[in-house]
């Protein structure tokens, strides 16, 4: 009897105990701040992370009034994308230091969108729903429904486990796409720079035809505009290169733009900037106190999906792709990990909520996240702060801001273009390194300018395949020739000789090697689910990022050797990596920096002499990484690694018995 009825409480307690673990295992994926907040060290982490926060809601509340401009809305519906997406990501991503809100490129995308739908000349598009409304809310209607759907494809892709997409956006192609849109971006601005009308243009060429209003109109510059953005740009940008030069100096960086802002604001209301010289500031209405709130939930126009579609999967591309491209850096030099369809998911579920409440598509900008990360945030709690105060700003004393010129807003994006625009420096180094990416490149940054950055965006991802179909295809007819000649021994000895170097290449970045040294000299800790213990001198990372030399490091890795104690981590007998390199037709330029010694050997076989053209025209090869010999077999690399490493054919047990230890690893 006891037997029996044992039998049946085992399997309910065995039934329940793999409920749980799977029900612990769902909560953790679905809602990764459970993960992360369980270790949150409040005495070590939380003045940081409200120092941080304090600091990235004052650029959220400027960059969300700014950038609004970008997309053709009243400013104050900036402040809305500053807000609720930051909430939901908060609970839903899985990056710890990228703040989100809204991002430059995404705000030019969508005022093409909304422009395009309701113009500033003429009568909006025929669309139901937009009968009763004035201009504004139309055109709120319509950045809010891209913004839906653009969500709800980033959700469907991350529910579906289509994060790899993003692989298909290089690198080079990104940065050829971001510097097209800030070359649109400076050009949307000069009208308010120049306090000018200037309608709003959307489709192919509609920079040069907004260029030609402005060369049109500029005799009626205003003035008192003029000098206001001067002054800003030229103290905004001195500031911020000295925040850049005296980083490991600064507790934090000068909030410069906000302080700007403020001098600005109260300058225009002391002197009444409006009436006396006609400036055009953000609040326009006719109430002396303008009091902003948060609106009522509103549903999507189904209309607006419809016409929409085309703009708002490449904006769903956009902003997942430079928001985990920038989350990934971050996770790297933090030591965590992200993941990508978790994100997908954590912005697709964003977006859809804020646009629920009127704010416009959300990724990060790449400023307010280096703010966020250098005042000291450790966790998204900064972020979940910095809302907190765009909050306060919104509902508090938002209407402080009411005299505040555009023109400013104008010349602080203006000046935050800086490091996109600076990418124009990158084409004589990819013509001289890798002419096919350069190809990628241009095109993608002239289309862009050209056609749109919708249409851009499609020409480069086109070119891009046409260049890999193009290299592949050489790569094999290069092996057909080969194959004809293979009797000729002169052509034989030649390609021996061009393969006969070996590499013993480095495969993790320096930074983190340098800053695992920096550990090892005071102890290091670490175990498999916390974060490694920032050390004391590691504030300053400024030495990091310094070209670093590991000939006189007083200590070198040993793969082999014994692990302290607190480190949990599976033995692997390892001493020598073999990649086949058969399949290989090129390499993108982009992956070729920043590796470093171990004492595991690496040795490639079967490499196209062009690959190894390619190494040593990017300089891959220095002191530390020398070329010694490629092999041209598999079998000739194995040969070779065993009689080097004799001891890795056998071993033996403790009690004197021989077995069979494993052979070098091999990747093909």
């Amino acid at each position: 009897t006891s037997h029996v009825t044992v039998v049946p409480k085992l399997i309910q307690c065995s039934s329940y105990s793999c409920s749980c673990y799977f029900s612990k295992n769902a909560a953790l994926s679905l809602l990764p701040v459970i993960g992360w907040i369980r270790i949150y060290r409040i005495k070590e982490w939380l003045f940081s992370d409200i120092v941080s926060g304090v600091s990235t809601g004052l650029v959220a509340v400027l960059q969300g009034l700014a950038y609004c401009l970008l997309a053709s809305l009243p400013p104050w519906y900036g402040l809305f994308s500053a807000f609720f997406p930051v909430v939901i990501y908060f609970f839903l991503g899985t990056s710890r230091h990228i703040s989100v809100g809204p991002f430059p490129v995404l705000c030019l995308m969508i005022g093409s969108v909304v422009t395009r739908l309701v113009p500033d000349d003429g009568p909006a598009a025929n669309i139901t729903g937009f009968e009763g409304l004035t201009r504004d809310e139309q055109r709120v209607l319509v950045a809010s429904s891209v913004t839906f759907l653009a969500g709800i494809m980033q959700l469907a892709m991350g529910v579906l486990q289509v994060g790899f997409v993003v692989m298909y956006l290089s690198d080079t192609l990104v940065s050829g796409f971001t510097t097209a849109a800030a070359v649109h971006i400076l050009v949307s601005q000069l009208k308010f720079v120049l306090g000018l009308v200037v309608p709003g243009i959307s489709g192919p060429l509609a920079l040069i035809y907004t260029l030609e209003i402005i060369f049109n109109k500029i005799t009626s510059s205003n003035v008192c505009d003029i000098v206001i953005s001067l002054v800003i740009m030229v103290v905004v940008f001195i500031v911020k290169e000295l925040n850049d030069r005296f980083k490991s100096k600064l507790p934090v960086p000068i909030p410069i733009e906000v302080i700007m802002t403020v001098i600005a604001c109260g300058v225009s209301y002391a002197f009444d900037f409006r009436t006396r010289f006609g400036i055009d500031v953000i609040f326009q209405h006719n109430t002396p106190i303008f009091v902003l709130r948060y609106e009522p939930p509103v549903a999507p126009n189904l209309q607006i999906f419809q016409e929409t579609a085309v703009e708002a999967f490449p904006m769903a591309i956009v902003g997942f792709a430079v928001a985990f491209s920038v989350a990934k850096v971050y996770s790297v030099k933090h030591d965590y990990t992200i993941d990508g369809n978790q994100e997908l998911i954590a912005f697709g579920v964003s977006n859809i909520f804020g646009a629920s409440f009127k704010s416009f598509a959300a990724s990060t900008a790449l400023s307010r996240s280096a703010v966020q990360e250098s005042t000291g945030g450790k966790t998204q709690v900064a972020g979940l702060l910095s809302a907190i105060m765009v909050m306060i700003v919104t509902l508090a004393i938002g209407f402080l801001l009411d005299p505040l010129p555009k023109s400013v807003l104008g010349a602080v994006v203006i000046v935050n273009l800086k490091g996109m625009l600076m990418q124009f420096r990158e084409i004589p180094y990819l013509w001289k390194k890798d002419k096919p990416d350069c190809v990628v490149w241009f095109t993608t940054c002239t289309a862009s300018i050209l056609l749109g950055l919708d249409l851009g965006l499609a020409v480069g991802l086109g070119v891009e395949l046409i260049s890999v179909v193009l290299r592949v295809t050489a790569k094999s007819l290069t092996l057909q020739l080969l194959d004809t000649i293979r009797d000729s021994d002169s052509v034989v000895k030649t390609n021996t000789l061009r393969l006969s170097l070996l590499l013993k290449p480095l495969v993790t970045q320096r930074k983190y090697i340098k800053r695992m040294f920096l550990r090892l000299q005071k102890g290091f800790l670490n175990t498999s689910f916390q974060p490694i213990k920032e050390l004391e001198d590691e504030s300053n990372m400024e030495e990091l990022d310094q070209p670093t030399d590991f000939k006189d490091l007083p200590v070198r890795i040993d793969w082999n050797g014994e692990l302290p104690a607190n480190i949990v981590v599976p033995r692997v007998d390892l001493h020598s990596l073999v990649l086949d390199f058969a399949a290989v037709s090129f390499l993108d330029i982009s992956a070729l920096r920043e590796l470093i010694r171990v004492e595991v050997e690496v040795y490639i076989v079967a490499c196209d002499p062009y690959i190894l053209e390619k190494l040593h025209d990017c300089c891959f090869f220095d002191d530390e990484v020398q070329p010694s010999m490629f092999f041209l077999t598999l079998h000739d690399a194995m040969l070779h690694i065993l009689e080097k490493h004799p001891e890795s054919t056998e071993k033996k047990f403790d009690n004197g018995k021989v077995r069979k230890a494993r052979l070098p690893t091999f990747i093909g």
